[in-house]
């Protein structure tokens, strides 16, 4: 993948360097794509616990009272800790079927998820996304965001007025989604919307 990454950024600059390259831009592309390459767990913890924090701000989180997150205590016990990696659980009060963890010991569960399924259920999703956190899924899923942002920024910077259209354009974002979510799709041993509509 960082092949992939390398080839495609290095193939958009050689395509631009015939047309002015913005430096500003050039530095901020050569920063993303370090990152790609050196992006540490101690990094990934960090950025987990700001992104943790932005989205327990936006989201409605189930009081200790509720009955989510009495089950949600009731599901989880005596699982604290995984390896040395502290677990914080919480409830987000929303219709959608979802639940994520993170490098930082954050696991989120969604109510809409918890009307659907059984304590057991439940129970396994966590462990699967506590999983993806200890493969190392989350590190490589950062990595590939700041390696695509690299390519459409260059792409952008390029001086190259179709690459910068197209960079800037809904295909790009459709692009970058389709490269992130091939990236999902492949850590994946059934889809979780398969396994729900079945």
């Amino acid at each position: 993948m960082k092949k992939w990454i390398v080839g495609a950024a290095s193939a958009v600059c050689l395509a631009g360097a015939a047309h002015a390259f913005d430096l500003g831009s050039a530095i901020k592309i050569g920063s993303d794509m370090v990152k790609t390459a050196t992006l540490s767990d101690s990094d990934v913890k960090q950025l987990a616990s700001e992104s943790r924090k932005t989205l327990d701000k936006q989201n409605k989180i189930a009081p200790a009272s509720s009955a989510y997150s009495k089950r949600l205590a009731r599901i989880t016990k005596g699982m604290k800790n995984e390896e040395g990696m502290n677990l914080n659980f919480k409830v987000y009060l929303t219709k959608d079927i979802n639940a994520f963890a993170m490098a930082d010991g954050t696991v989120r569960v969604y109510s809409g998820l918890m009307d659907k399924m059984t304590d057991d259920e439940v129970r396994y999703v966590i462990g699967h996304e506590i999983g993806h956190v200890k493969l190392g899924h989350t590190r490589k899923a950062m990595q590939l965001a700041y390696g695509t942002t690299a390519v459409r920024n260059a792409a952008a910077a390029s001086g190259n007025g179709s690459l910068t259209a197209l960079s800037s354009s809904e295909l790009g974002n459709f692009a970058e989604k389709l490269v992130n979510a091939q990236f999902s799709q492949s850590r994946k041993v059934m889809p979780m919307r398969t396994q729900l509509n079945s």
